[in-house]
């Protein structure tokens, strides 16, 4: 597995565990139970990570160097893989890649398309934004007492250890090929409305402040791209993450 030390990693780790199964996480450094090292942005090490893997589920992804790590990161997984004995490649991408004007999302698309053509049995999975995820945008979009979140924007987080028990499932089932799969929180919510429920969680008094936003990506956001059209969804909701 590509980026076990990330924000989804150590949840699908834990799902991915099972009794008699040889688990790698890959990551630069390799450290850890399990570790294998393996950089996707130069090459290092990678084929010997992958050799001989019959499941590969690449969840690695850098936002600040998309196209070096996404993009190019994943030709190179590509040409890593044992295509004698894989059986299964699953790529965790977002929800809206293909609809949102962005250029992280860009590269995430591209990603999918060298994956789709490669000839590989892979099954593609969007997951929408994760509970932490959400918060931290939120911490920082504060600015003192007021918080300004986009006007009429709408999302539907869903929890990480959801989509974590989700992916491991899809990885054990037959690749989809062409159809891509999308994966999204319980509930459809207003970004103005979550964000609300955040700063009410944490007693802080902060006054939201819906603001209009213009621009072709707030416009895609508003016409919700970034919810799931199809597939199945987590169980738990924003509320309880706050409560808990």
């Amino acid at each position: 597995m590509t980026g076990a030390s990330g924000r989804l990693g150590p949840s699908l780790v834990q799902a991915l565990q099972r009794d008699g199964d040889r688990l790698r996480q890959m990551s630069r450094r390799g450290t850890g139970p399990g570790g294998v090292r393996g950089d996707l942005a130069t090459g290092s090490d990678l084929a010997q990570a992958v050799a001989g893997a019959e499941l590969v589920v690449h969840a690695a992804s850098d936002p600040r160097r998309a196209w070096e790590v996404d993009v190019a990161g994943t030709r190179r997984l590509v040409q890593a893989v044992d295509r004698g004995r894989l059986q299964h490649l699953v790529y965790v991408s977002i929800v809206g890649v293909d609809r949102i004007p962005y250029s992280y999302y860009r590269a995430k698309y591209a990603a999918e398309q060298v994956l789709l053509a490669s000839g590989l049995p892979v099954t593609i999975v969007r997951v929408t934004q994760f509970h932490g995820f959400v918060d931290e945008l939120l911490a920082t979009a504060r600015k003192g007492p007021v918080l300004p979140v986009p006007m009429g924007w709408r999302a539907q987080p869903v929890d990480v250890r959801d989509a974590a028990a989700y992916l491991a499932r899809v990885a054990r089932q037959a690749p989809a090929g062409d159809e891509v799969l999308e994966f999204g929180g319980p509930e459809e919510l207003a970004v103005a409305d979550i964000a609300r429920a955040w700063a009410a969680a944490r007693e802080s008094g902060t006054h939201v402040v819906s603001t209009p936003f213009p621009g072709r990506l707030s416009s895609a956001f508003r016409d919700g791209a970034a919810l799931p059209a199809s597939g199945e969804r987590g169980q738990r909701t924003y509320t309880a993450h706050l409560r808990d």
